[in-house]
This record gives structure tokens, C-alpha cells and sequence, in this order.
């Protein structure tokens, strides 16, 4: 009886860790693309995750307006209305996420390479004016001089306006990056009444049982957030590889200077990887939501982190890594958890990438993103 349950627990971790694996894969793909693209870490990308969460509430609530029933429970959809609601939750998401992305490399990265503009500078200002104000609203001096100080590394971007097309060390990447994510989560922290709250999305779909495999209860939503998740990284593949701007972004991930002379628009490739990024990860925050019905403002901190490791284990700059950096993470946090308990899942997940790194450092699979094959 006891190696009963053992083996059926063992397949229930699987599918909920396929589940989360794939939410991670989804994110890491962000990471991937602008490291093969740019050859660095865009570490504000898990607050794009994030502002694709607060996408999937608005849409939920403002836009369909599903209530939050605490009476009765919750007005469950089923069937093609079912399905239209999924896909409108996950189109916003998808914009808000993407949106974000692009204003991200257009504001904080555009000018670090050389090629900013006034409009970025005016945007900048107004964003950091922006931050200033909102926490004012607090009333307390501290927080606005602990977001002037947050803010001020996405400034010094702009210090490459005069540094007369010049490229800027990869050290003010990182520093706008860290300031960009830390200006975001702050902002989206000080919006609305609920100061720092957690916020509740709404339950569309009743969680029940699809179907049994090997002992283990499948549920409705982990099936639709693993076959989610697969589409879409079916799709980013084959655009990355059939489609012409595709071929552009692995041309400039291979050799962006021999890229630029042979006439394609670098500058708009990394737009578009952005893009690209901040899509996938609107999908997995719908996903998200879909499941764990919530959203803070920090909540994309330790994912992005999880998700930057699982794009790390398959290897940085690789699609196929990414998927499979995921899901081996998701395998590996559920089945810690039910060995060592569920405090210690993080720290098994980093202890396994510590332990590729050692041994493999390029990660599982290793292959850049110029180096794919078509």
C-alpha cells in the first residue's frame, strides 16, 4: 500500500512540476532571445512577467468583468465561451507584457548602445517623475528619495546620449537592468488603493479532474497550461526559424555587424526580440494566474530568477534549452519539496544548477541562437 501511494505521488509531483516547468520555460524564453541577440542578461524581464499578471486581472475583471463571488463561489465558464474567454485573458497579457518589453528597450537599453534619442530621454523623465509623484502619495520623504535613488541607475543610461554613437560597458546594462526592474516593481507596488497587496484574479474554470494517469489526478488547468505552453513555444520556434524576421533576428545573433552591412535593421531585430521576449512572457503570466490566482507586484522576482536559472541549465541563448531548463527545474523544485519539504525547493533548484554549471558550463544542450539550425 505504502509503494502505492509513493509511486502515485510520484507521478502527481510530475505532472504539477510539468506544469510550473512550463511556466518557467515561457519566461526563460525572454532571457534567451535578447542574451542570443545581445549577448546580455536582461534582468528587468521578470517584471515584465509581472506587468502580463496585472494584464490577465484587468482583463478578468475590468474588461469581462468576472466577479470575485465569496458567497457561492465563482460563475464558472465551460465550452467555446470557455475558450474565448482563455484567449482574451491571454491576448492582454500578451500586449501588456509585450508593450512593456518595448518600452523597456526603447527607454532604459535603446541609448546604451550607442543610439538613444531625446524622445527616450523625455520618456525617462517623465517615467521617473512618474515614480516620484506616486510614492509621494505615501507621504513619507524616505520613499521619495528611495525611488529618486531606485530610478537614478536607468538615468545613467542616458549618459550614452553624449558619448557620440559609443556602445556603453556591459556594466551599465546590468545597472539599468536592475534599476529598470526595481522601477517597475515599485511603481506597479504604489498603484491603487491596495498598497502592496496581493491581488485575487478570478477563477474562470472549475478545477476538476480530466482524467487519470497512472494513478495520478490530471486537472484541467495543468493540462491547459502545459499544452498552452507548448504551443507557444512551437510557434516562437517556427517564427524564429521560417519567418523573415526570424532569419534577421538569428543573422544578428550570429554576427550583428555583418548583419547591419548586408542590410538588415539591427536596431528593429532587437526591438523585435524584446518583443518577442515580453509575449512569452504575457503567456506565462496568464498561465500563471491560471492556476495560482494571484499577482503582487514582486511576484516576478524569485520566478524571473528561477526562470534565468532554468534558462542557464538548458543553455543561455538556446530556445530548446530553455523548454528543457524549465521543465527539469519544475521536476526538480516538486520532487525536493516532497523529499526535503517544500522550504528547501529553492535552494535544491539552485544547488542543481550550481552543479550543471560545474560540470557543464554551457548547460545542457549548449547551442547559441545564432548557431541554430533552420
Amino acid at each position: 500500500m505504502r509503494d502505492w501511494l509513493l509511486y502515485r505521488t510520484f507521478w502527481d509531483l510530475t505532472i504539477t512540476g510539468l506544469a510550473l516547468g512550463s511556466i518557467y520555460s515561457l519566461v526563460a524564453l525572454g532571457y534567451t532571445l535578447v542574451y542570443g541577440v545581445l549577448r546580455l542578461i536582461n534582468f528587468a524581464h521578470s517584471e515584465i512577467f509581472m506587468v502580463g499578471t496585472f494584464g490577465a486581472l484587468m482583463a478578468s475583471q475590468e474588461f469581462l468583468g468576472i466577479p470575485m463571488l465569496e458567497d457561492g463561489g465563482y460563475p464558472y465558464r465551460t465550452g467555446f465561451m470557455l475558450l474565448v474567454f482563455l484567449v482574451f485573458i491571454l491576448l492582454c497579457a500578451m500586449v501588456f507584457s509585450g508593450l512593456g518589453a518595448v518600452a523597456l528597450e526603447r527607454v532604459a537599453y535603446k541609448s546604451l548602445r550607442g543610439n538613444g534619442d531625446l524622445f527616450g530621454a523625455v520618456v525617462l523623465a517623465f517615467l521617473t517623475g512618474f515614480v516620484v509623484s506616486m510614492v509621494f502619495v505615501d507621504d513619507t520623504l524616505a520613499n521619495v528619495i528611495v525611488a529618486a535613488i531606485l530610478t537614478a541607475p536607468i538615468t545613467m543610461g542616458y549618459m550614452s546620449l553624449f558619448r557620440r554613437g559609443k556602445q556603453s560597458p556591459r556594466l551599465a546594462f546590468l545597472i539599468s537592468a536592475i534599476g529598470a526592474s526595481t522601477a517597475i516593481a515599485e511603481a506597479m507596488a504604489i498603484w491603487g488603493p491596495e498598497k502592496r497587496e496581493q491581488y485575487q484574479t478570478p477563477r474562470i474554470l472549475e478545477k476538476d479532474v480530466l482524467f487519470s494517469f497512472l494513478g495520478a489526478d490530471v486537472r484541467v488547468d495543468n493540462v491547459i497550461v502545459i499544452v498552452g505552453a507548448l504551443l507557444m513555444m512551437v510557434a516562437l520556434t517556427l517564427f524564429v526559424n521560417k519567418s523573415r524576421l526570424g532569419r534577421g533576428v538569428r543573422a544578428v545573433a550570429q554576427d550583428a555587424e555583418t548583419a547591419r552591412i548586408l542590410g538588415v535593421n539591427v536596431d528593429m531585430i532587437i526591438l523585435v526580440t524584446f518583443a518577442l521576449g515580453g509575449v512569452m512572457a504575457g503567456g506565462a503570466a496568464m498561465l500563471f494566474t491560471l492556476v495560482y490566482e494571484q499577482s503582487r507586484f514582486n511576484i516576478g522576482f524569485i520566478l524571473g530568477v528561477k526562470s534565468f536559472t532554468a534558462a542557464v541549465l538548458g543553455g543561455i541563448g538556446n530556445l530548446k534549452g530553455a523548454l528543457l531548463g524549465g521543465l527539469v527545474l519544475g521536476l526538480v523544485e516538486n520532487y525536493a519539496s516532497a523529499v526535503f519539504g517544500g522550504q528547501w525547493k529553492d535552494v535544491v533548484a539552485f544547488v542543481v544548477l550550481l552543479v550543471v554549471l560545474m560540470f557543464r558550463p554551457t548547460g545542457l544542450l549548449g547551442e547559441s541562437l545564432g548557431r541554430a539550425r533552420v
